[in-house]
């Protein structure tokens, strides 16, 4: 999912060179929208390992 938040943020940057607002809007409002669902479901992830207690290193 962070893939598909970087490759939305790079098509934004690409789009904002060549003046097209609107895509660029678009795709960085995707690319934030699916940065924050993979950093949720990384924190989800975390504290559910450390509840579980996972091994020790």
């Amino acid at each position: 999912m962070l893939y598909w938040a970087v490759i939305f943020f790079i098509v934004a940057l690409i789009a904002a060179v060549f003046g097209f607002g609107g895509i660029a809007s678009a795709s960085a409002s995707i690319a934030k929208i699916l940065f924050l669902i993979f950093a949720v479901l990384f924190v989800i992830s975390l504290v559910s390992h450390l509840l579980r207690g996972g091994p020790k290193l």
